[in-house]
């Protein structure tokens, strides 16, 4: 089977069977109308499987003509109908355009990995790893994948699900982890029904094809119980989606949905050819409706083949392309034929949530690890992060030792944070803050759809956690495991404020059970006051190097963060304090040695392991007077002292 991922028009969405919980919520524009089981069948036969009825009486309420009318999809064509097509349009036998959409965790990664290990993507001899397609340390680590991704870190599924299904794309549903000794495929199948109605699918997105997989494992099959020894069932459902139709003979249209950057070859355009076609060395537009027209020259022109680009000399309408020599091209740029400018409508990039402070490091143990220290450094990195990173904002501050630095959200910052740290940069970072919008005179702020599946016995505590942090329920409903825990799904509309720092009191209050996905939702008024951390840091009394004697006497003060034999500076945070408030502990002191042999054994036996301080945790800890340190190999966090001393 040769390799199919090339361009994006058809969509597959993988649904993972522990974790999947959509939540179905009332539509005033469905219709009452339902039929049985066998006459839908029929009308539609191979599709949709005849049990259990309530499935296909959805489906029917799933019809919206009057939103259908106005989106106006484009349906498929049957190969003995393209005769009938407008002149313009042609269909390509050659691609099959795809994207695979899922949840974090749903197993995308791993899918696409057992795709390419049997469509002949890699020699027999060839070493294939695991998870090829994050590319990226981080990605790997995190279990995200970041790199390469039109609107960067966004893995949630109903979002980009609803884009496609406005544009009128078909989709395969293919449910994943079927191996699970949990696995409820009917109840996963069900509730993504209950997903397409929710977002006003029409009848033919409705009627989706399931395949069920185990990436795992390298399998697939038409039914749970009815599995293959391969892939071929998925790559078959793929070769049966819509082929794509193109206007080889209209004038160039290709609309750029992502930008990269080349050290030699400079800023770089990705995007899909919708007609026309595009040559290396052609002097194009560059266009966005209602705006004058740049001209610039394609210096080179690359395809996607397989895991890489190849360069080619021309491509054609339904390809996605790469192209160098456009400066100026950005995220919703039309690249045309200036002899005959049609722009497409742009796509919109979303804009910051959340902004942090990029500093130089200023601690007494700065500049001992990292090879980028300086303003200027800083600076740089920060400007070439630009070229690629098309959400992020970068602005002076009062400062000119640091620079605010928005996104859209803490993870967002945090993976460039991370990358800078990787490649040797030292830096002292501020906590983030949300971005607050001026509406009619009155103060709004970014607000985020927050969905929670959690044990029931810990709802309570989730429920509790969210309310405080300004949140209004929207939906609690009981989920079927097909096991004997009991699940309870639990949405929320939190302040982004109330966001920051709730992961890591999530896993607390829950023991680590539960599983969180958000989603920016809108800007509304703001939510008044939200309680902070309701305790205060351990901080360390003086330089030093950390003893067993200091640790032992201060951890009953509260969960100390240092081990002994850290090196310690003045202001540093050592600690988490028991109580609100901050307080100055030494941990720097030794105990007498009265007698050698056992002066510090029992000591060294009575200290507690530490808290693990990492970048999230560390980021989401600090308040407005602390800071975090940076370094290549130490994270580590300190009181503002400039802060400090405007209190």
């Amino acid at each position: 089977m040769a390799p199919l991922v090339r361009s994006v028009a058809a969509l597959a969405i993988t649904a993972a069977l522990e974790t999947t919980a959509f939540v179905s919520t009332p539509n005033p524009y469905r219709t009452a109308r339902t039929t049985t089981a066998g006459a839908r069948q029929a009308a539609r036969p191979g599709l949709l499987r005849p049990s259990p009825q309530h499935r296909y009486e959805r489906v029917e309420r799933c019809r919206v003509p009057t939103i259908a009318a106005a989106s106006a999809p484009v349906k498929a064509v049957a190969d003995e109908d393209v005769a009938t097509l407008p002149l313009e349009q042609t269909k390509r036998d050659d691609l099959r355009n795809l994207a695979i959409v899922a949840h974090v965790d749903h197993g995308k990664t791993t899918l696409v990995d057992a795709m390419l290990q049997q469509s002949s993507v890699f020699r027999d001899n060839e070493q294939m790893g695991i998870r090829v397609m994050d590319s990226n340390d981080q990605e790997r680590e995190r279990g995200i994948t970041i790199l390469a991704k039109v609107e960067g870190p966004k893995p949630q599924t109903r979002f980009v699900l609803k884009k496609a299904l406005e544009l009128g794309l078909q989709a395969v549903v293919v449910v994943n982890k079927i191996d699970r000794p949990s696995a409820r495929p009917e109840y996963v199948v069900d509730k993504t029904f209950d997903l397409f109605c929710d977002l006003n699918a029409n009848d033919e997105q409705s009627d989706f094809q399931i395949v069920y997989t185990s990436a795992i494992k390298g399998i697939a099959g038409n039914e749970p119980e009815e599995m293959e020894e391969n892939m071929e069932p998925l790559f078959k459902a793929i070769m049966g989606m819509p082929k794509p139709l193109v206007k080889e003979t209209a004038p160039l249209q290709a609309l750029v949905a992502n930008i990269d950057y080349d050290d030699f070859k400079g800023k770089l355009g990705v995007g899909r050819i919708h007609s026309g076609s595009l040559k290396k060395g052609q002097n194009v537009g560059l266009g966005r409706p209602g705006e004058d027209v740049k001209t610039g020259k394609v210096s080179e022109l690359f395809v996607f083949d397989n895991l890489g680009r190849k360069a080619v000399e021309e491509a054609h309408a339904g390809d996605i392309v790469m192209v160098a020599g456009l400066a100026q091209i950005g995220i919703g740029d039309t690249i045309l034929d200036p002899a005959n400018p049609n722009p497409m409508v742009p796509i919109a990039v979303e804009e910051p949530t959340v902004r942090m402070t990029f500093g130089v490091n200023k601690s007494p143990l700065a500049g001992r690890e990292g090879k980028f220290l300086t303003t200027r450094m800083i600076r740089d990195r920060l400007m070439k992060e630009l070229d690629r990173n098309v959400a992020l904002r970068v602005e002076e501050t009062d400062s000119s030792d640091a620079y605010e630095v928005s996104g859209r959200g803490q993870l967002h910052l945090t993976v460039l944070i991370e990358n800078m740290r990787r490649e040797g940069f030292e830096l002292l970072v501020g906590p983030p803050t949300v971005i607050t919008k001026q509406v009619d005179g009155s103060t709004h702020e970014p607000f985020e759809t927050v969905e929670v599946q959690v044990p029931d016995e810990y709802t309570g505590a989730v429920v509790d956690l969210l309310s405080r942090r300004k949140g209004e329920m929207l939906n609690m409903t009981p989920v079927e495991t097909g096991g004997d825990a009991q699940m309870t799904n639990i949405e929320y509309l939190v302040p982004t404020r109330g966001m920051i720092g709730l992961r890591n009191s999530m896993l607390t209050a829950t023991r680590g059970t539960a599983v969180m996905d958000t989603i920016f939702d809108s800007y509304r008024p703001y939510a008044g006051d939200i309680e902070a951390r309701d305790k205060g840091s351990l901080v360390a009394h003086e330089n030093g190097v950390a003893t067993p004697f200091g640790i032992a006497g201060a951890q009953s003060r509260g969960v100390m963060m240092v081990s002994a034999k850290d090196e310690i500076y003045r202001d540093m945070i050592i600690g988490l304090h028991q109580r609100p408030g901050d307080l100055r502990v030494n941990i720097c002191k030794a105990k007498a040695l009265n007698n050698i042999r056992s002066a510090t054994k029992s000591i060294s036996e009575s200290v507690t392991v530490p808290m693990e301080v990492n970048l999230d945790m560390a980021v989401e800890y600090i308040q407005a007077d602390e800071l975090v340190e940076v370094t290549p190999t130490k994270i580590r966090m300190t009181k503002n002292a400039q802060m400090a001393g405007k209190k």
